[in-house]
């Protein structure tokens, strides 16, 4: 079992920015890779960054340039910066863990979410 708990999140003012942080517990030699995904009122979940055992990053195209996810590999924890943040970044973000569970069966679990509000 992995457990994911995030920080950061806050109120910014348009072009500003936050650093959102995601500290993994428990079996965390089975996690294969972690990633931010975001969630805005009536809109589907997506995926903002993402991040690989061996280190590959990969970005939605409306965060690139802007965004950057790392790690922590000591602290077993992985980060987003955000940069230059728009109001349409508005959303509650979420620290997702993919991983081998039992059996070896691929499992993934999330945070319980932290509220980014960017104003205009």
């Amino acid at each position: 079992q992995v457990q994911l708990v995030e920080s950061g999140g806050g109120l910014v003012q348009a072009g500003g920015s936050l650093r959102l942080s995601c500290a993994a517990s428990g079996s965390i030699f089975s996690i294969n890779a972690m990633g931010w995904y975001r969630q805005a009122p009536g809109n589907k979940r997506e995926l903002v960054a993402g991040i690989t055992k061996g280190g590959s990053t990969n970005y939605a195209d409306s965060v690139k340039g802007r965004f950057t996810i790392s790690r922590d590999n000591a602290k077993n924890t992985v980060y987003l910066q955000m940069n230059s943040l728009k109001p349409e970044g508005t959303a509650v973000y979420y620290c997702n863990a993919s991983y081998w569970g039992e059996g070896g069966l691929p499992a993934d679990c999330w945070g319980q979410g932290t509220q980014v509000t960017v104003s205009s």
